[in-house]
Formats: structure tokens, sequence, C-alpha cells
């Protein structure tokens, strides 16, 4: 019944994002930018995100310790909630929906909505932020860009990218309250 109710309005939430998607991905004929965004969304799988929460401690001391488990403990509640959230409401790709969309490189699982990238980039993101300001330079920059390859690269719609973004967000900051 949900996933009933759900395709229908992604549907209609597809046909408005399919020109956006479309524009985004054009970008992936090039070599130089499916390559690039290739290796954002690959760092993004959790590889930058595992580096960074062991190398927190090493760089900031034992006052890091707190804030790289509390990464992890969001970093499993984040996947649990998108999980649950695709197979409960079962967005195609991008890439299935649309012919003139090409999937750059190959998702992780079958649907799209929402993105898991991007709901674990925003979350760490706000989290370490949070702890240790000076890593914000590097931080917002690349969740940006995670949050970008994922509709560049065909596997996500805009509002995929956008609903992690946001349930990434109020997850960290349920974090940073109990913390």
């Amino acid at each position: 019944m949900l996933a009933t109710r759900s395709a229908r309005l992604f549907e209609r939430v597809d046909a408005v994002e399919e020109r956006m998607c479309l524009r985004l991905n054009r970008g992936c004929h090039r070599a130089a930018v499916r390559d690039f965004f290739r290796v954002v969304s690959r760092l993004g799988d959790g590889v930058f995100w595992y580096l960074l929460m062991l190398l927190l401690p090493v760089i900031f001391g034992q006052r890091a310790l707190l804030p790289a488990v509390a990464m992890a403990g969001t970093g499993a509640l984040g996947l649990a909630i998108y999980k649950f959230l695709k197979h409960r409401l079962v967005r195609e790709r991008p890439f299935v929906t649309f012919a003139g969309i090409r999937a750059a490189s190959v998702p992780l699982d079958r649907y799209s909505f929402p993105s898991g990238h991007t709901l674990h980039a925003v979350s760490f993101t706000v989290l370490a932020t949070a702890h240790f300001p000076v890593l914000g330079w590097l931080l917002i920059p690349f969740a940006a860009l995670v949050a970008a390859s994922r509709v560049i690269l065909g596997l996500h719609y805009p509002t995929d990218v956008l609903a992690g973004g946001v349930i990434g967000a109020v997850i960290a900051a349920g974090s940073l309250a109990l913390v």
C-alpha cells in the first residue's frame, strides 16, 4: 500500500526532475568529469568517513574519542533509517526510469530514495564540524561534492539528495543533543 502510493507520487516528481537529471548527467560524457565524480562517490561510500573517524583521535587527541564514537553510532542509525525507507518507498533510480540517463557508476542497491551517501556525508560533516570547526573547509565542500556526484552519475534524483541531507542533518542534531 505505502509502496503503491509512494510510486504514484514519485512518478509525478520524477517527471518534474527529469530535465535537471538529464542536464547534470550529461557531464558524465566527459571522462574527466565522470572519473572525478566516481572517485568522490567511492570515497563517499564510507572510505573517507571511516578514515576520518579513525584519524580524529590521532589529530585532536583524547577529546576526539567521543565525537568519533558518536559519528559511528550516527552512521549506524543513518544506515538503518535509509535502508528502511528505501525498501518501503521503492523509488527506481533515474537511469532505470529514463532512457536518456546513463548510470556512470554502479549503485550499491536497487532503489534511490533517499540518498544514503548524502545522508551520511551531511550527518558526519555536521558532527565533525560541530566539534572541530577547523575541519569545515574540507568537509563541507566534500559533502557537497558527494551529494552532487549522486545526481551527476545518474544514480539519484535531486529530491533523493535533498531528503538524504535533511535526514542526515536531523540525525546529527539528535546526536549532538545527546552528546
